[in-house]
């Protein structure tokens, strides 16, 4: 007998088993449902559930029955747990519920003295709110907030960050908060695999609203793991690491969704020069309600079909190897070749200012001259072109400019240093009336400054920038 055949024929057993289970007229006890007939009593999370047996008893007291019953249980429930009166006398009740028929209050009110969530006083004829019914209140508290996206993480999140605040924090919520974000990742991840564009941005909204969650709860970890390592928790301490690495690695996730998004862009397909992409359409197609209706009257007109004997084909078939057919084009010959026109080819040449002041630098040169004044090689046209050759001036010696080709290495590996000077005055020249002094020094072989005796004494100004022409007259 195959595996198949086998779970085939288990499968009865198992569900006639769980049946007697249901339809037994006695209850079961807990321990009959184990394999050794023994509970998990070393199992931390059965010694509280255990703790807790009066808590588990009252809920059920609530939740048992039709679901009309138990809305209405819970119903009454909240609503006399949000009663500002510590002591209930029934015809406060009456008033609270007048529009709850007599019988259907009095119901719900002997399931709750029950469950022990009502106490009734019969010297005084009223009733109070049990410790029991003030603990189950808080674990029923989310039923009365709208449902929104989100709200699982949201509420972890709080009860973690509450619970550390009032110093109730239990490892337990830390294991529910981690395994949350767990299958978050999961989640994530499996719609960055798909490649689909909507699960993506789907995905990646609800993405955005949980990481806004996880960053404000960011404060609450550090606050954690700070404490567990001043109490020397070092089991709440190693949980809370575990729970941060958990959140970076939810984290590091959103750069993965710019990944898969920006490849489905790339794989939108615009339709034609409409500017309308397949993203359009198949927003558009979701948005139809009935995608049937598009094909109303595409297929009014049937199709016809034609049908052709075999000396019909034939005959056609002749006609067309008979029928005059044009020539092929005869291939032509080139044209013969023809004689260029004369012209110029226009190179380009160095800028007139640049080319004149190495002109000028290398005519000094040749002449063995010393220290120069700036004027000559700086004065001369224009505001605009001394303030142009007051710029060149810094090129001289600048050793990331000397290994260059072209006018500015030439110019760089001149064999002149420029010394500007502090101080200032007026110079003789038609669209300049005022400049820094300084001077142009030759360099040696081993490539020194030669420096004059009457400027050795003289400071040199900052290197920061180069000083140009004063003022334009």
């Amino acid at each position: 007998m195959t595996d198949s055949q086998t779970r085939a024929v288990a499968l009865p057993e198992q569900d006639a088993a769980a049946e007697r289970f249901d339809d037994a007229t006695e209850a079961p006890r807990f321990e009959d449902y184990f394999r050794e007939g023994a509970v998990p009593g070393e199992a931390l999370l059965w010694w509280q559930l255990e703790r807790n047996e009066p808590l588990i008893q009252a809920m059920r007291a609530l939740f048992h029955g039709p679901a009309a019953l138990v809305r209405l249980r819970l119903w009454v429930f909240m609503e006399l747990m949000a009663l500002p009166e510590s002591r209930l006398p029934r015809d406060t009740l009456n008033r609270h519920f007048h529009a709850l028929r007599d019988e259907a209050l009095e119901l719900v009110l002997k399931r709750l003295r029950e469950a022990q969530l009502l106490a009734w006083d019969g010297s005084n004829q009223q009733y109070t709110i049990t410790p029991l019914a003030q603990q189950l209140v808080g674990l029923l508290s989310p039923l009365t907030v709208a449902g929104e996206q989100d709200a699982d993480l949201a509420a972890l999140l709080a009860n973690v960050a509450g619970a550390h605040q009032l110093g109730t924090l239990d490892p337990a919520q830390l294991h529910h908060l981690q395994a949350q974000l767990a299958r978050l990742y999961d989640e994530f991840a499996d719609a960055i695999a798909s490649g689909s564009e909507f699960h993506l941005r789907r995905a990646r909204q609800r993405f955005e609203r949980a990481l806004g969650l996880v960053e404000r709860a960011s404060e609450a970890l550090s606050a954690i793991i700070e404490q567990a390592q001043a109490d020397g928790n070092a089991r709440l301490e190693r949980l809370a690491r575990e729970l941060g690495l958990a959140q970076a690695r939810l984290l590091a996730m959103a750069s993965q969704f710019n990944r898969a998004l920006q490849q489905v862009d790339r794989q939108r397909v615009t339709l034609g020069s409409t500017g309308i992409t397949t993203t359009d359409v198949r927003r558009w197609l979701q948005n139809v309600p009935f995608l049937e209706n598009l094909s109303l009257g595409a297929l009014s007109r049937p199709v016809l079909p034609v049908m052709v004997a075999q000396h019909e084909l034939l005959d056609t078939c002749e006609a067309e190897f008979e029928r005059d057919r044009p020539k092929p084009p005869t291939p032509e010959p080139l044209p013969a070749g023809l004689v260029a026109p004369e012209g110029q080819l226009a190179v380009m040449s160095l800028p007139e200012d640049l080319a004149g002041m190495q002109t000028l630098l290398g005519l000094w040169q040749s002449e063995g001259r010393g220290a120069q004044d700036l004027t000559p090689a700086v004065l001369g046209g224009s505001y605009a072109r001394a303030a142009y050759r007051a710029q060149l001036l810094p090129l001289l010696g600048d050793p990331q400019a000397q290994h260059l080709q072209g006018a500015t290495g030439d110019m760089a590996r001149q064999p002149w240093r420029v010394r500007w000077s502090v101080e200032q005055g007026e110079v003789e020249d038609e669209f300049v009336k005022w400049m820094s002094r300084g001077h142009l020094l030759p360099v040696d072989g081993a490539g020194q400054v030669m420096l004059p005796p009457e400027l050795a004494s003289t400071p040199a100004p900052e290197p920061d920038a180069a000083p140009g022409p004063a003022s334009e007259s």
